[in-house]
């Protein structure tokens, strides 16, 4: 069979003892069909065969032209924040519950790899963040993020005050458990949980969405994607505050941190089979059309 793609890498979720059969299956569809494969080095552990080659994940992605990943949306968060600087193109086999990125289920991944293969795919890109702290002028923390980048209270009961600048202007000041800025493929995930709204990943837009905020009249507000965001921790003492991408990656911040947040010029490159359907998954995953049980 003549493949589009002819370097793979696999990418499974850390630590997880129900991934190695389906990296060990993935191996050898690939191999019988001449891709060369190569397993991110941290899931090498959960690879039976010793002859695999096996890399880091950005010289993985650096050197294949497709990723496959192994696990749920959590892990596809990871895996795209180490991989979407290559350019790489990502598919997704779910593991666990129905996800809106992980969408190619085990039970028909060899059928819809086959077809991906052999070029019969849809594309999408997805927009990224970009973070990073600075304190006293000093950058000390930075990290991509494909959901969204919060800044929140650490560790107390007691709420947080913030100052929000876009583009350079002063939105707000605000006290509140936190703040999420979100990209669209973020709106189904945290800054759903806190009110914000569903926005179509297709959209160049970001959300900003308040935690638990003081002030009822506080609300998300959707701006251009072209802006950036800046968060300054507000003076005081009693701030106990910390900066979190994609629920994964944190780091503690003190009064008068400033946490910037813009656009990644780089895109994450996904691609779906064919009867991928964006709004069918978000029906499933809403319970939309459902009626509860007399």
């Amino acid at each position: 069979m003549s493949v589009r793609f002819s370097k793979v890498g696999l990418i499974g979720k850390y630590g997880d003892p129900n991934v190695s059969d389906t990296l060990q299956a993935l191996i050898q569809f690939l191999e019988a069909r001449n891709c060369e494969v190569i397993v991110d080095a941290d899931s090498a552990e959960s690879v039976a065969s010793t002859n695999t080659e096996t890399m880091p994940r950005e010289e993985l992605a650096a050197s294949c032209d497709l990723v496959i990943v192994v696990g749920g949306d959590g892990t596809i968060l990871n895996a795209g924040r180490s991989i979407a600087e290559a350019g790489v193109p990502l598919v997704g086999v779910n593991l666990g519950r129905l996800g809106f990125l992980a969408d190619v289920s085990p039970d028909e991944m060899t059928d819809e790899l086959d077809q991906i293969l052999k070029g019969e795919f849809l594309d999408e890109h997805r927009t990224l963040l970009q973070a990073h702290v600075s304190r006293n002028g000093e950058t000390l923390f930075e990290s991509d993020a494909l959901n969204d980048v919060v800044v929140h209270k650490r560790d107390i009961a007691r709420m947080i005050e913030l100052e929000v600048h876009i583009d350079g202007k002063l939105l707000n000041n605000q006290r509140s458990d936190g703040l999420i800025v979100s990209t669209p493929t973020g709106s189904t995930a945290y800054a759903l949980s806190g009110g914000g709204p569903l926005l179509n990943p297709s959209l160049n837009a970001f959300v900003l969405v308040p935690i638990c905020p003081h002030s009822i009249n506080n609300r998300p507000f959707v701006f251009d994607d072209n802006s950036v965001i800046e968060i300054v921790v507000c003076d005081s003492r009693r701030n106990q505050a910390q900066v979190t991408c994609d629920g994964q990656v944190n780091f503690s911040l003190e009064a008068d941190d400033r946490v910037h947040i813009h656009r990644k010029p780089t895109r994450l490159h996904l691609i779906h089979p064919t009867k991928y359907d964006y709004f069918e998954i978000l029906r499933a995953k809403m319970h939309w059309g459902v009626h509860p049980a007399n």
